[in-house]
């Protein structure tokens, strides 16, 4: 389980960012999703993945949410916003699973 970093993109010149080689299971920590959350960005160049994103917050009736899936194609690009309620209270964490890591790549930006 690695820890997916944050890019903040900044004025000017902008900020090179350096994409994260996922692992079966990742972390987000809720510190870096704020009061805004975040945008996960997937990438995958010639292999397709499912994805997992954990949710940790409750319905409106106070009943267990479920986690999203994201059917990724082989080659293509994805923007998922991760909201600051995924995260679980315990663990301050949001988990994002996959099943294929070959040609895939996360960056995680403010929302």
């Amino acid at each position: 389980m690695a820890a997916i970093p944050l890019s903040v993109p900044s004025p000017g010149t902008g900020t090179v960012v350096t994409a994260t080689t996922p692992s079966a299971s990742d972390t987000i920590a809720a510190s870096l999703l704020g009061d805004q959350g975040c945008v996960l960005r997937i990438q995958t160049a010639g292999t397709g993945s499912n994805i997992t994103i954990s949710d940790a917050g409750t319905t409106p009736a106070g009943s267990a949410t479920t986690a999203t899936a994201v059917t990724q194609a082989a080659t293509q690009i994805r923007s998922v916003f991760i909201s600051p309620k995924r995260a679980d209270l315990v663990t301050g964490l949001v988990t994002i699973t996959s099943s294929s890591q070959a040609t895939m790549t996360y960056e995680l930006y403010p929302a």
